[in-house]
């Protein structure tokens, strides 16, 4: 009984042993690790404690601790306003229209450059093409009004020319989410590739040889190999990107929309920034946002749940 006990007593000392020896071996690695923790912690973590003013009367003046305390009060307003159709359906076109477009665009961009076997000509596209990524977005609109605009825009010039009318693409709202969809996949799919380029640089070459043994073509070497190869991060940015499925981008959207398309332009996001900077309603805007960022977690759930029932490995 004794020896059952000490050792019961000297196995978490053990445990802190081996993970003091780890730390020593890796102990610049959680150097390097120090700063990402430290942003996290001070703009991610502590300013959570806000959240609290979603369920207060909040008051600059009389601070979180003076603030009355109302309940649900501002979830009820919100959910009952008739405002919150609006952006729900809104933010969701945006986003499902992304989810459809934009998300696949990295991925096939990254098998197509898979497919260049000049190293030097594949890294010159990728520089290109990884450019638009550190545009400002201030820019993006810009480009996109000289393009699009009624009255002397490229695009417009031409469809003038074919058609014999303009089109007013950045005043219609139904052309509204086309351009951001559009923004956003011209922006950021070269950048996207990234990761997946990443993947793909991990598959054994002996594969393919095996395959081409076999009689495989490119298409059919695409498909059974390098597609599986990379079936599991393609799974983890899904989840991901369904967890931001609210998220569509509070600057792309707030330069991008003005008074004939906001019936499709607002979304939660500005939407937010309108409520609590500029009107100073600070615990409805607050109750709001809360409101999307549990959504998200939970669509962050449980995409991951059905990735695990699926076989796959997901993100935790």
């Amino acid at each position: 009984m004794s020896k059952v006990a000490s050792t019961q007593v000297q196995k978490p000392t053990r445990n802190k042993g081996e993970f003091i020896k780890y730390f020593k071996q890796h102990k610049w690695l959680y150097v390097m690790l120090l700063p990402g923790a430290l942003y996290f912690i001070i703009f991610r973590y502590i300013p959570m404690g806000g959240i609290v003013i979603a369920f207060q009367q909040y008051s600059p003046f009389t601070g979180i601790m003076g603030s009355k305390w109302v309940g649900l009060t501002h979830f009820r307003n919100f959910f009952i306003g008739t405002d919150f159709w609006m952006l729900l359906k809104n933010t969701l076109g945006i986003s499902i229209l992304s989810l459809i477009f934009y998300f696949p665009a990295p991925i096939i961009l990254s098998l197509l450059l898979n497919e260049i076997k000049n190293q030097r000509y594949k890294k010159v596209v990728q520089t290109f093409i990884y450019i638009p990524h550190f545009i400002s977005w201030v820019i993006v609109a810009s480009l996109t009004y000289t393009l699009f605009n009624i009255n002397d825009g490229i695009i417009n010039q031409v469809i003038e020319a074919t058609v014999g009318h303009t089109i007013n693409f950045l005043g219609l709202p139904q052309y509204f989410r086309g351009l951001i969809v559009g923004q956003s996949i011209w922006k950021e799919t070269g950048y996207g590739t990234i990761i997946f380029l990443a993947a793909l640089s991990g598959v054994d070459t002996q594969l393919y040889e095996a395959a081409k043994v076999d009689g495989a073509g490119r298409w059919r070497l695409m498909w059974h190999i390098t597609l599986p190869a990379i079936k599991g991060t393609i799974i983890i940015m899904l989840i991901l990107r369904v967890g931001s499925i609210l998220n569509t981008g509070y600057e792309q959207i707030f330069l991008m929309r003005n008074s004939l398309n906001i019936s499709t332009a607002e979304v939660f996001d500005t939407y937010i920034y309108q409520k609590g900077i500029t009107n100073a309603q600070y615990s409805y805007s607050t109750a709001s946002g809360l409101f999307k960022s549990v959504v998200g977690m939970v669509m962050v759930l449980g995409a991951n749940w059905m990735a695990k029932k699926s076989g796959e490995s997901g993100i935790y």
